[in-house]
């Protein structure tokens, strides 16, 4: 039982890690195409919602906060996941709709709660934007979670 709990807890972390690298590589990149500012950006954006505008021109310290933020939100939503895939059965027909459905949910709570109870100005919903961030989303949290949660779960089946 506890090398099962042990091995559950190493799969959520690696999913968590692969996820989030994912994200916030995909993340950087379509900042850039967009803007042309370097990636520290959106990560000193992921501390400015503990410290404000100070994160912005703040250095090193400011970005590695922010991607542990980052990769935490991403633990979260994989965590979150990985306990419900099994009382859920629903969870167990479509990895494309779980993914779906993490990169919505995952959306959702950055953008509806987390942004507004942070130290950010909560930017306007644009249609277009939100888009590409729930794409984003979808490629880079949902897929990873929810095919490493089938993985997980359908090995765990083969050997019990």
């Amino acid at each position: 039982k506890i090398k099962d709990k042990y091995y559950m807890w190493k799969q959520i972390f690696k999913t968590a890690v692969i996820a989030g690298a994912l994200d916030i590589t995909a993340a950087s990149i379509q900042v850039y195409l967009a803007t042309g500012m370097a990636p520290d950006i959106i990560l000193k954006y992921i501390a400015s919602g503990l410290f404000g505008k100070d994160a912005f021109p703040g250095g090193f310290g400011y970005v590695l906060i922010g991607l542990i933020i980052h990769l935490f939100i991403a633990f979260a939503c994989t965590v979150t996941y990985f306990l419900v895939y099994p009382k859920i059965k629903l969870l167990h027909n479509s990895i494309l709709l779980n993914s779906l459905l993490i990169a919505l949910i995952a959306w959702a709570v950055t953008t509806r709660i987390i942004i507004p109870m942070s130290k950010l100005q909560t930017p306007p919903f644009i249609l277009v934007k939100a888009i590409i961030a729930i794409s984003i989303l979808f490629f880079c949290i949902g897929l990873p979670i929810a095919l490493f949660a089938k993985y997980y779960y359908n090995n765990k089946k083969v050997e019990n």
